[in-house]
């Protein structure tokens, strides 16, 4: 009777032990079925505007003269930064006394002209009478000597040809007349469109903001402080940002290891780090291609870059705050 007594507790230890192990498992298995994956990152702006200093026509770098205090909520249209426009004055000054100069100096040239040409009408007319003089007198001739006849036709070809030199030269002195006057008039030309291009240049001085937002000003690599008004600023160079505030979106990543268990559109729930109760809703808007080390992290943990969408607007959502994304 106690070997059955035996068999028997022994029987139900197993069993209890089986019950406990099966239960364990299928605990670790609901576990990992429903694993959720939470990261960290931080706020941006789905849409922003960058104010980099122009290269406008010969100018690589202009003066600051007036900027929109940084933080300030500016309105789509509202000027934000006005560039100093003397150099560009003084150019245009240089060139409308360039240009006067050129003018004049085209007046001048017509007008030399214009006495070149009678003085070599004055000569052909010259040399068209010795020619008839000479054609008569060799035509006189045939009555005289052979040796005399001969003189005159001699003399009559000589002018016949300084009449032919004559009129050549007229025609040359046209073909040069032409071209001074189209290179003087070239350059009257390009110095009227240096003129306009300056002026035109004049109202892309007042920079303005095409998109609503928070007017925030850069730091300047050159003096390694933030840019101010008197900073020359060259071509290139970033001079403030403007995020809209209305639609954000959240810059973080996703390990190496759950990258698969993520997808474009897929729900996330993202928390404000300073207000964690509140949960705001977002998808999946882009996922990376190429994996790259954790930044800050002194590990080998590589990650993914992600961007979430927030579904909503809000006005406690701000560029730079930090959450925490929950993929559903």
């Amino acid at each position: 009777m106690k070997r059955i007594y035996s068999y028997v507790a022994a029987f139900f230890v197993f069993a209890a032990m089986c019950a406990c192990g099966g239960s364990v498992e299928k605990s670790a298995e609901d576990k990992a079925d429903g694993k959720t994956i939470i990261e960290t990152g931080y706020l941006e702006a789905v849409n922003s505007y960058s104010f980099v200093m122009p290269r406008l026509g010969r100018w690589s770098s202009l003066k600051i003269i007036g900027l929109e205090e940084h933080g300030t909520i500016v309105n789509e249209g509202d000027s934000v930064i006005q560039l100093d426009p003397t150099d560009i004055l003084k150019y245009i000054s240089d060139k409308e006394t360039t240009l006067e100069t050129q003018i004049a100096a085209l007046e001048k040239l017509k007008l030399t002209q214009a006495n070149t040409r009678s003085s070599q009408e004055a000569n052909r007319q010259t040399q068209l009478a010795s020619f008839e003089l000479k054609k008569m007198e060799f035509e006189a001739s045939r009555f005289e000597s052979e040796r005399a006849r001969r003189i005159k036709e001699l003399e009559f070809q000589q002018a016949e040809i300084n009449l032919q030199k004559e009129m050549r030269k007229i025609e040359l002195n046209q073909i040069i007349e032409n071209i001074d006057l189209k290179r003087q008039e070239i350059q009257i030309q390009r110095t009227k469109d240096d003129i306009a291009e300056a002026e035109q240049l004049l109202g892309q001085l007042t920079l303005r903001t095409p998109i609503p937002g928070v007017f925030q000003v850069q730091y300047n690599w050159r003096n390694r402080e933030f840019v101010k008004v008197g900073d020359q600023i060259y071509s290139g160079n970033m001079i403030a940002v403007v995020p809209d505030l209305r639609w954000m979106k959240v810059k973080t990543y996703i390990n190496e290891i759950d990258f698969l268990k993520i997808h474009k559109g897929q729900k996330v729930a993202v928390r404000l780090d300073a207000m964690h109760d509140v949960v705001f809703d977002g998808e999946i808007s882009y996922v990376g291609k190429l994996c790259h080390q954790k930044p800050g992290s002194d590990l080998k943990q590589m990650v993914f870059d992600v961007e979430v969408k927030l579904l909503v607007s809000d006005d406690r959502l701000k560029p730079g705050m930090t959450v925490s994304c929950e993929f559903l």
